[in-house]
């Protein structure tokens, strides 16, 4: 017993003389000694309810990069989201970012839309997705799929699969729905819209009908394909979906 006794206090003084050495380290470099946890861990002092750190939490690296520890809000989606054909900034999470911001919350809005995707090119990517542990998901995929006529069915199930698995990860989900020109026919133009009434009903989730409410077809909204929003257009592209988020965010 005595052994294990001076062995207890032997290790007990080289782990207080590691944290003086770790201390001192720190110092030297300019660093800080400690670090707030990151949003979701347990124990940091400056984490709210849910992990929640407010921009002031952002603390200097030893690069002298500030490290963002805002929750994330992604953006998933194709072309509409990333913004084609318009300049760097110009893109509605860009402009997200702007309102958010004014309106006080503090959230980092990350673009994560690529042209030409597919609702199955989404379910491809939602490894991608899930690495960047976002607190809210705003989905908008389904576009192309209409456009190249592919199966509602296939379409359907593919955004089922993409917020059955993002609510299932504890990911808040918003649906943002587009519909098709007149000239697909009334029939599968109908079966494309229910899609996103039919999974916001299913999983509970506040649902945008029409992304580009106010903008498709105003002057200066649309771009001469009359498929994607203009800068100007983008600006209200993120007003509209301003109010399908902010049930789902925390100051």
């Amino acid at each position: 017993m005595r052994k294990v006794y001076l062995l207890s206090i032997l290790a007990g003084l080289l782990l207080v003389a590691w944290g003086c050495h770790g201390n001192s380290a720190a110092n030297s470099t300019g660093e800080a000694s400690a670090r707030p946890a990151a949003p979701g861990a347990s124990g940091g002092e400056d984490a709210g309810p849910d992990g929640f750190v407010p921009a002031a939490a952002v603390q200097l690296q030893g690069d002298g990069h500030g490290k963002d520890l805002r929750p994330v809000l992604v953006c998933f989606g194709d072309s509409l989201t990333a913004g084609l054909g318009t300049g760097p900034g110009q893109s509605y999470p860009d402009y997200l970012q702007a309102d958010l911001d004014k309106l006080g919350y503090h959230y980092r809005v990350e673009n994560a839309g690529i042209s030409g995707n597919t609702t199955k090119d989404g379910v491809e990517r939602l490894p991608e997705i899930l690495a960047m542990h976002p607190a809210v998901a705003v989905v908008e995929f389904g576009g192309n799929d209409g456009l190249r006529g592919l199966r509602i069915e296939d379409s359907r199930a593919n955004l089922d699969e993409i917020v059955w698995t993002l609510k299932g990860a504890g990911i808040k989900v918003a649906l943002a729905g587009i519909t098709l020109p007149p000239d697909y026919g009334p029939d599968y133009i109908k079966q494309f819209d229910d899609t996103y009434a039919v999974l916001a009903k299913k999983y509970r989730v506040p649902m945008l009908p029409f992304l580009l409410k106010d903008v498709y077809g105003v002057p200066g909204m649309m771009q001469r394909d009359e498929t994607h929003a203009t800068a100007k257009g983008n600006v209200v592209v993120a007003r509209n979906v301003v109010p399908l988020v902010l049930p789902l965010l925390k100051k």
